[in-house]
């Protein structure tokens, strides 16, 4: 969480002086233009990436063709790294943001954001090798955590965690190999984005453990002030989440359900 603050901090000082607010597009100028401009990571699968067919695919991919299909107009998919997300939309290139965009105060200062589109659990993933009930029984060197390299939590986790003992790796399948050959005892991330991967190792007998540790919301970016097309998303997600259709399409890319469920709240 510390990082994520400072992260955010730095990209808040970095930007600051960089980006010219331009009017964005109101939500009557998208359907008049015919095409809403949604921002993407195109590094980060199965969030959103280029197939095979060179056309991008994942789970922002499907979210933004509903986004689109509701509004009525054509989508444009611009690839944003993570640091161009509050920039674009600042400076008007995109009309909003997907791209697990985190909600914190310092982003809040620069853009709006929708209600929540998804969550990010951080949690302990092990195997049934590992007898422990909480994530602070790591705390020993007989233990050791993986995570992979350039992971926010790495930081903190060296904080917290001062006496396990630390494996980094490349890659999230790289993370899971090592839990299945048994080189680590657990990763302790959001582990969202490992769960898919743990599939490929059936005779494993993986857990997860009950003790959510932190869990950060994920909101759909606007220009601060946009208030005609942050008004309809929040409609607009408030019926994808009833009626099942994030949860179903994270599912699909992800292999497995959100650890923590957005509850779908008619009141915004």
């Amino acid at each position: 969480m510390l990082n994520r603050l400072l992260v955010a901090g730095a990209m808040l000082l970095a930007f600051g002086a960089m980006t010219v607010n331009t009017q964005a597009r109101s939500l009557d100028e998208i359907i008049t233009s015919g095409t809403v401009r949604i921002g993407v990571n195109p590094n980060q699968p199965p969030s959103s990436s280029l197939g095979k067919t060179n056309e991008y695919e994942g789970f922002d991919i499907d979210i933004g063709n509903r986004i689109a299909e509701a509004i009525g107009v054509k989508v444009e998919f611009v690839p944003t790294e993570s640091a161009q997300r509050v920039p674009f939309l600042v400076a008007d290139r995109i009309d909003l943001s997907l791209g697990a965009l985190t909600r914190n105060p310092e982003r809040a200062k620069l853009i709006d954001y929708t209600v929540p589109l998804h969550t990010e659990a951080t949690s302990v993933l092990t195997t049934d090798k590992l007898n422990i009930t909480s994530w602070k029984e790591l705390n020993d060197p007989k233990y050791t955590i993986v995570n992979q390299r350039g992971n926010n939590s790495v930081g903190f986790l060296k904080e917290l965690l001062p006496n396990v003992n630390v494996l980094l790796v490349e890659t999230t399948a790289d993370v899971v190999r090592a839990l299945a050959q048994g080189r680590a005892d657990a990763l302790v991330e959001n582990i969202d984005f490992f769960l898919g991967t743990t599939k490929s190792y059936p005779d494993v007998k993986w857990k997860v453990l009950p003790e959510i540790i932190d869990v950060a919301y994920d909101g759909i970016g606007v220009q601060k002030g946009n208030d005609s097309l942050r008004l309809f998303l929040n409609v607009l997600l408030y019926n994808m989440h009833s009626s099942e259709f994030v949860n179903q399409t994270w599912e699909k890319w992800y292999g497995a359900p959100p650890v923590v469920k957005i509850v779908p709240n008619p009141y915004f």
